[in-house]
């Protein structure tokens, strides 16, 4: 009996449903009115965790006596301003996917540490503590924050060395499906008690921006198909509440609550001290400070960060369904963040920039990972970052909504961390104590040592920031556990859900860009011309260098614009390609 095989329908009609979902892809322009309202959309993201993360370090400061508040929004812009200038060399000459760059958890926790444990050594030897930010004739930064800004350009410097030799790049062919996916669960469940101090503020708030969202992004998405309100899913709720949570305070109907942990959320009479244009240079706030417990502290960061951006680097390809990563890309994203945070640090900011969790996870909810979108969100960060009172516009923002963003956002990181463990055994006794383990641990060390920070003393302070800032670090302790289990404990190719023949996969990807890889990962044809150079062909530049045989970007373009205009004449479209999945072949 001849007939239609349902199982062909059934995958057609599967490829048409992923062909209408997927949005723009890396190297497509969305129209300017699109582009303008994804950047905007990616900076109110990303203010979330500015936000954050100088509010929990302005209640370190506070709780010291310095006269910081007034200076907070400055150190705010100055974040903003170090984040667009890395934005642009990310996208631009590191590993080119759309990724903004921001302060971050790995950042913030070793400058808490840091902080704290000079206070105690101070109040041990009798000494008064004094961190007065304001003298009567100019402004100075007092030592503790001059020492943060030495961790962060030691964490600078210490990740474009690592990004050079080409560390970075060797293990990530070590990574297979059992180190990402552990991984990204560690790094999505990491933030739930932050987003939870601010939901807190306002619990009705927070759960009608989450509602908002998911409506959104989920239930009417079939029906609001690439319409401004599908891809507007984050920025939509929260200019709606943020207008209307405004509105009623100011009609002292519905006061807004705060959270008594962020002293910097209710300070509400400094914005006289906060100047309309005000661009930060090297040296106006006097130079960092290099000591040797911010040393420990810069080396806690740059690890930290690093591998958490390597894992944001392989969870936007697989939402925005592009090909892994080569690890030249992986070198050159590491390059580019330690100079980034290098020159925050030079500028006068307390917190490095990498790679945002939360704007890498808005890709996969509304499926538009433009390079360009993103690099207009860091234009915008120059502009914002250059008036401190436009920066302290993000700052009026409800907490309750930067906490409705965070629950969304890092969810997403959790999922994809998930859909990793397709190409594995999830059947083998050795995939479920590995990933047990290391998620287990990786969040129950941190939550102890955060705990008692006193369980660990050496002596030595440099030591005891160095082991507490690791130890603190859900990412760090997840990561190294999961890479340890994964390449030591006995298991077979088909386990670890690894290709095959898993030396000649890893001689393919050193051999050289595939069209696809090229077409995401290429660097701009001036660019290959200079690491072409003789002189530039050699170590440590080789690491960074894409392989000689990539083809020509406009080559790829254009075909891959012929493709994309076939794809939309067509009603039923041809399954995308994931590059993702790799065939295992089968137990017999």
């Amino acid at each position: 009996m001849c007939g239609s095989n349902p199982d062909s329908k059934v995958s057609e009609e599967t490829a048409q449903e992923k062909s209408q979902r997927r949005g723009f892809r890396v190297h497509q322009n969305p129209p300017w009115f699109l582009n303008i309202l994804l950047a905007v959309q990616h900076v109110v993201i990303q203010s979330s965790m500015l936000v954050l993360v100088h509010s929990l370090l302005n209640q370190t400061l506070q709780e010291e006596g310095g006269e910081w508040s007034q200076y907070n929004y400055q150190c705010m812009a100055t974040s903003l301003f170090s984040s667009g200038i890395s934005t642009l060399l990310q996208t631009m000459l590191g590993t080119r996917l759309p990724l903004l760059q921001a302060p971050s958890m790995e950042f913030l926790i070793p400058a808490v540490i840091l902080t704290s444990q000079k206070i105690h050594r101070d109040n041990r030897n009798g000494t008064e503590v004094n961190y007065t930010l304001l003298q009567t004739d100019s402004v100075s930064w007092s030592e503790p924050v001059r020492e943060l800004q030495g961790a962060v350009v030691i964490a600078g410097i210490l990740q474009i060395l690592l990004g050079l030799s080409g560390v970075c790049g060797v293990l990530s062919l070590h990574c297979g499906p059992l180190v990402i996916a552990p991984t990204l669960c560690i790094i999505g469940f990491s933030i739930f008690k932050e987003a939870a101090l601010f939901c807190s503020a306002n619990w009705g708030v927070a759960a009608l921006v989450v509602l908002l969202i998911i409506l959104l992004s989920q239930h009417f998405h079939s029906y609001l198909h690439h319409t401004l309100l599908s891809i507007t899913e984050i920025l939509l709720p929260v200019v709606c509440v943020w207008i209307v949570c405004t509105s009623l305070e100011a009609a002292h109907i519905f006061p807004r609550q705060h959270v008594e942990e962020l002293a910097f959320s209710r300070d509400r009479n400094i914005s006289d001290f906060v100047p309309w244009l005000w661009i930060p240079f090297p040296g106006e706030r006097g130079l960092p400070l290099m000591t040797v417990p911010s040393l420990a502290a810069g080396v806690a960061a740059a690890l930290s960060a690093g591998m958490c951006s390597q894992e944001c680097y392989m969870a936007t390809a697989r939402l925005l369904e592009a090909p892994p990563p080569p690890p030249q890309a992986y070198n050159r994203g590491l390059c580019m963040e330690g100079l980034g945070s290098t020159i925050a640090g030079m500028l006068g900011s307390v917190t490095g920039v990498t790679t945002s969790v939360a704007n890498a996870c808005a890709h996969g909810l509304n499926q538009c990972g433009s390079r360009q979108s993103i690099q207009l969100s860091a234009v915008l960060c120059l502009l914002l970052g250059a008036s401190p009172k436009l920066t302290q516009l993000l700052a009026t923002i409800p907490l309750a909504v930067h906490g409705g963003i965070l629950s969304v956002t890092y969810t997403v990181a959790i999922a994809t961390g998930i859909t990793y463990f397709q190409n594995t055994d999830m059947d083998s006794g050795r995939n479920i104590f590995n990933i047990g383990f290391t998620v287990f641990m990786g969040l129950l060390v941190p939550q102890w040592v955060s705990k008692n920070p006193g369980s660990i003393v050496t002596g030595v302070q440099s030591i005891d920031v160095l082991l507490l800032s690791l130890l603190t670090i859900p990412v760090f302790l997840g990561g190294v556990l999961a890479f340890l289990l994964d390449n030591t404990v006995s298991g077979t190719a088909q386990e670890r859900g690894l290709p095959a023949d898993v030396s000649g996969s890893r001689a393919s990807a050193a051999a050289g860009y595939s069209e696809q890889q090229a077409l995401v990962y290429s660097l701009p044809s001036a660019v290959r011309m200079l690491l072409a150079h003789r002189r530039l062909a050699n170590f440590p530049f080789c690491t960074i260098s894409p392989p000689e045989e990539v083809p020509s970007l406009e080559e790829v373009t254009s075909a891959e614009e012929r493709a994309d205009l076939l794809l939309s004449c067509r009603s039923e479209g041809e399954a995308t390609p994931n590059w993702h999945k790799e065939k295992v072949p089968n137990s017999e």
